[in-house]
């Protein structure tokens, strides 16, 4: 496990640092603020609003801190909203780091720390019920050697940067990302390269690029066009 630390993004909230990576989990410039924009405002909210579903299948490439995992939990109960969270992480957090992270504190909701605890100390390789309206499923696996047989409405894909995890962002990859949406699925991401928006397009995803979180000019949300019939 890489050398990791807690740092405080500039909106207040916590973020890790990769000493081996030489990176970040979250943008300087606001850990929550960013997840929400990328994953809830550009992602649930939008996939809500354009095609009402009344169940939403989530996959995140990248448990991480568990905050879009959180942020996803809080707007399913907010909404009622059926959410089924798989998530995929290679390298779990100790608890000692991810029990100081402070994202309750900005973060609207009854008893927000302790659901945050629940997440992380939820079973791996275990659906697990979370509340009313949320369950999730963490798995120890790379999207490379993921396989299931469900499909999914929208991908959070919230690996390193490029720069650093390369692997994660060609071709190979994505096509496994995109291959196990359905057809008007979602992919959203803070990532806005060059090389990631045209191999979206050549996976036949409708690829938008719009404004970014704060600090960040833009990012991507990507919609798999129907197959013609």
């Amino acid at each position: 496990m890489s050398e990791l630390k807690i740092i405080v993004t500039e909106d207040g909230s916590h973020s890790l640092y990769n000493a081996d990576l030489n990176e970040t989990y979250h943008s300087f410039h606001g850990a929550v603020q960013e997840s929400k924009h990328v994953f809830i405002k550009e992602g649930l909210d939008y996939l809500k609003s354009e095609q009402s579903l009344k169940q939403i299948n989530v996959l995140e490439v990248g448990f991480g801190t568990g905050l879009n995992a959180l942020l996803a939990l809080e707007w399913a109960n907010e909404n009622q909203v059926e959410v089924n969270f798989t998530t995929l992480e290679p390298f779990p957090l100790k608890a000692e780091l991810y029990e100081q992270l402070n994202y309750a504190q900005f973060i609207s909701g009854e008893n927000v720390h302790a659901k945050f605890l629940e997440l992380h100390r939820a079973s791996w390789e275990v659906l697990e019920r979370q509340g009313k309206c949320f369950s999730i499923f963490k798995t120890i696996q790379r999207l490379q050697d993921f396989n299931t047989e469900n499909k999914f409405n929208i991908i959070f894909f919230d690996a390193f940067a490029p720069s650093k995890q390369s692997e994660m962002w060609g071709l190979p990859v994505l096509s496994t990302a995109v291959g196990n949406l359905v057809d008007g699925g979602v992919l959203v991401t803070y990532c806005a390269q060059g090389q990631l928006k045209r191999d979206l397009k050549y996976l036949d995803m409708e690829v938008q690029t719009l404004p970014g979180p704060p600090g960040k000019k833009e990012m991507v949300r990507a919609i798999k066009l129907k197959e013609a019939e």
